[in-house]
């Protein structure tokens, strides 16, 4: 569903609310502390410190610090828990997943000349981010419903073009959204009037409501990487990085009400009356793809114990295909008996076609800025600085005028990205102490603020939020900290790295976006909400060998 609810609008542009939206963008565009153990366990604070696989995915400067070649593989044990609040209920799930986070391989070059005395090259692959997520919940005392949500931006559109057959296909039918479609063939909404007028299940006199949600989300975004590098007189250390991503990502929703005393569609006297009400809708997408990237990067040593490092990542530039799919179960009791039961039914199902369509998205850009202390050639101490430009996120899709051999740039979703996010700022601190020769402990703390503008995530009045497909709910995230340990073992050119990191991200979960009530007077609807917190548990284990 797209931003404007005023009909005049919609009904011009009703192609658009089945496309890619804000929130899709955003949320393929984040991503997650990965990489090597010792890496991990200081919460990757390493842009000025260089030396490990995983700065090829972060300061690629870091490569030209190497002085001889590496070989190594990590893998990590995942345990993420969920748990939702909406006030009236909570809900919990537990899942835990094992990845290859990473491997790779670096090469170093002996040039023996005191200008560049090395120069070095390597590939890695690094999952960048992972989109293993489960939450369900509960919520009770409804004050409003989504089908008047869905009423109230379907003002406009005539009985004839929402009375589509079954198995709509909105890429074949564009005349009106298409959520709109699904929900008057399932008689979420009905006609309350001429030129387009309708209601929804809630009215003031409905006495009970709740509602029931889950979302289970899984897929990735892995990133290979290319990178060359050297140093310039053991003083300036450079980088440059070439990366290409592959992204999966697959999405289950559902969302279902129970009302008492609703307006419902009386099948046998074709008229609205006082009943109860059960629907549920489902949703299902997959979006997948790939991109390309490129990083710069300096690592500056004026002195031995200090370094400064500054890095940019283009942003990503992606080529996607998403497919969708969505049911509406229902079931509606009315003319009810003296106890309050129905003696009549109007039971079914509404389903779409699936629907498939091309995009392409550009993800924010980021600047990484470094400093580190090595202290008596036992202990490091090292911060980054993350600027990530969410507010500068673009989608493209195909020219209508053109066909799919062309693109143009999505102005409504470049509008949303710079209403509802803003940049992130991530600070990153990390320690090391080498105990002996042989044996490091580790430690470190992130910190991203959120990318959410506040009113958004609020729902304030005004604050209008889009959607894509059939699929009404969206999460806001807020910041996200983690707290990490580790410790290295090395001997010869071997090495083995553990890390524990600790990783807590707090959300909010909207059913729908609030609205503007015209049949209310122009009232703020405030929609159905949880608080949402996620916990990641990670046991992390490098292996590898300098040579």
């Amino acid at each position: 569903m797209r931003k404007s609810i005023i009909s005049a609008v919609i009904a011009a542009v009703p192609t658009i609310a089945v496309a890619q939206s804000a929130v899709d963008a955003y949320t393929l565009s984040t991503s997650d502390l990965r990489g090597t153990a010792r890496f991990m366990s200081m919460a990757g604070a390493f842009g000025a410190l260089g030396g490990d696989l995983s700065t090829l995915t972060q300061n690629p400067a870091g490569i030209g610090v190497y002085r001889s070649s590496e070989v190594g593989v990590t893998l990590d044990i995942n345990m993420t828990s969920s748990r939702t609040n909406s006030g009236t209920g909570i809900g919990s799930v537990d899942k835990t997943h094992v990845y290859c986070n990473n491997f790779g391989y670096i090469g170093t070059t002996i040039l023996g000349n005191e200008t560049m005395p090395t120069f070095s090259w390597g590939a890695s692959y690094n999952r960048a981010a992972s989109f293993d997520r489960t939450f369900r919940g509960g919520i009770g005392a409804l004050e409003t419903s989504m089908s008047n949500y869905v009423a109230n931006f379907s003002q406009g559109y005539s009985t004839e073009v929402l009375g589509e057959t079954q198995n709509y296909n909105p890429f074949q039918d564009s005349k009106a959204d298409w959520m709109s479609i699904m929900a008057y063939n399932s008689f979420l909404i009905s006609p309350s009037g001429p030129n387009g007028a309708y209601n929804g299940l809630w009215v003031p006199g409905t006495t009970y409501g709740n509602a029931s949600y889950s979302t289970r989300e899984r897929g990735y975004v892995d990133e290979y990487s290319i990178n060359f590098g050297g140093n310039i007189m053991n003083t300036l250390y450079w980088g440059v990085g070439f990366g290409i991503t592959d992204i999966n990502m697959t999405q289950d929703t559902f969302y279902d009400e129970e009302l008492t005393d609703a307006d419902v569609y009386n099948k046998q006297d074709n008229v609205i009356t006082p009943g109860n009400a059960y629907y549920a809708l489902r949703n299902h997408s997959n979006t997948s793809g790939s991109g390309f990237n490129m990083k710069f990067g300096v690592i500056l040593k004026p002195v031995n114990e200090l370094r400064l490092g500054l890095a940019i990542h283009t942003p990503t530039w992606y080529n996607l295909s998403t497919h969708y799919a969505s049911t509406i179960d229902y079931s509606y009791g009315y003319n009810l008996d003296a106890q309050g039961n129905p003696t009549l039914d109007n039971n079914g199902q509404y389903y779409s076609d699936d629907a498939y369509y091309d995009w392409r998205m550009k993800s924010p850009w980021r600047l990484i800025a470094s400093a580190a202390g090595v202290i008596g050639g036992r202990f490091i101490v090292s911060a980054d600085y993350e600027y990530k430009a969410f507010n500068n996120m673009s989608v493209s899709v195909p020219d209508p005028e053109v066909g799919y051999g062309d693109y143009e740039k999505d102005e409504w979703v470049s509008e949303d990205v710079k209403a509802y996010y803003k940049p992130t700022n991530t600070l990153r601190i990390g320690a090391e102490y080498r105990v002996t020769p042989q044996f490091s402990i580790r430690a470190g703390y992130s910190h991203s603020t959120t990318s959410v503008d506040k009113s958004y995530d609020e729902g304030a009045r005004g604050c209008y939020v889009s959607t894509s497909g059939t699929n009404p709910s969206y999460t806001m995230n807020k910041g996200t900290d983690y707290i990490t340990f580790g410790l290295g073992y090395r001997t010869g050119g071997f090495y083995i790295d553990a890390a524990y990191v600790y990783k807590k991200t707090s959300s909010t979960w909207h059913a729908f976006s609030s609205y503007e009530d015209p049949a209310a007077n122009g009232a703020w609807t405030y929609a159905p909400r949880a608080a949402l917190d996620n916990k990641n548990n990670n046991i992390v284990l490098s292996i590898g060998y300098k040579f």
